[in-house]
């Protein structure tokens, strides 16, 4: 009985650890994107709407920011490569797709 329980104590926590480490990269993710925007675009927060989420894409692209700013038709998705620079990877405008992969700091 104590091995079941040792075992479902185990699960519990390596769940939560997974989840954890799922909300630490979407807040940071999310933090540096916004910083950029603000800072180096001097953009109002305001006027920023953004969304983490998985890319399921190979390495730093699969922790991605959608971007919608106010009065601006384009969608534009951003992450965080390696070297801890913001990447602007794509903009999507009226269904077109537009593939950047441009470091922009």
């Amino acid at each position: 009985m104590k091995v079941i329980y040792t075992f479902i104590l185990c699960l519990v926590i390596l769940i939560i650890a997974a989840i954890g480490f799922v909300q630490y990269k979407f807040i940071t993710t999310e933090n540096e994107v916004m910083e950029y925007l603000t800072v180096n675009e001097k953009l109002q927060e305001e006027s920023i709407k953004t969304k983490p989420f998985i890319a399921n894409l190979p390495g730093d692209k699969n922790w991605m920011v959608s971007v919608m700013i106010k009065e601006d038709n384009k969608k534009y998705y951003y992450y965080v490569n390696n070297e801890g620079k913001i990447v602007l990877e794509s903009t999507v405008e009226n269904g077109t797709e537009n593939v950047f992969n441009k470091i922009m700091n």
